[in-house]
């Protein structure tokens, strides 16, 4: 009686490690890269592929341009969420540029989705523990 309850112990637990493992690579869609949280871009250079994805996202954008600096991060999901840090204007040349971070979506088919055009401002970054 005891080999069959460990047994069934031990199947249950060969059982389960295959679902996660099966579960773990179903989730992968690019090599190395799991679903979830943001991760920073292990080398922040704008490569033609995100020049190419941030410009497809941005064509839409009238009067918006767009110098991408930094590629900060990326979040894998049902496809990949990119972070772009750039140089951000509108097309008015009297307009001072400002940095921005230029959120798009890759989805798994190539199609690209501008989600969010966010203000980068280096002041709230720079602030010390100090006394105000």
């Amino acid at each position: 009686m005891m080999r069959k309850i460990v047994s069934i112990g031990l199947v249950l637990a060969l059982l389960l490690g295959c679902g996660i493992a099966m579960a773990e690579k179903a989730q992968e869609t690019e090599p190395g890269m799991m679903t979830g949280g943001w991760q920073a871009a292990a080398d922040p250079t704008v490569t033609e592929e995100i020049q190419e994805l941030v410009d497809k996202a941005l064509a839409d954008q009238e009067g918006f341009e767009f110098k991408p600096a930094a590629l900060l991060g990326t979040q894998v999901v049902a496809g990949v969420n990119y972070a772009v840090l750039g140089e951000g204007r509108p097309a008015d040349e009297n307009i001072t540029p400002s940095w921005k971070i230029v959120y798009l979506y890759r989805d798994l088919e190539g199609g690209v989705k501008l989600m969010n055009i966010a203000d980068f401002n280096f002041g709230e970054l720079c602030t010390y523990g100090g006394e105000e």
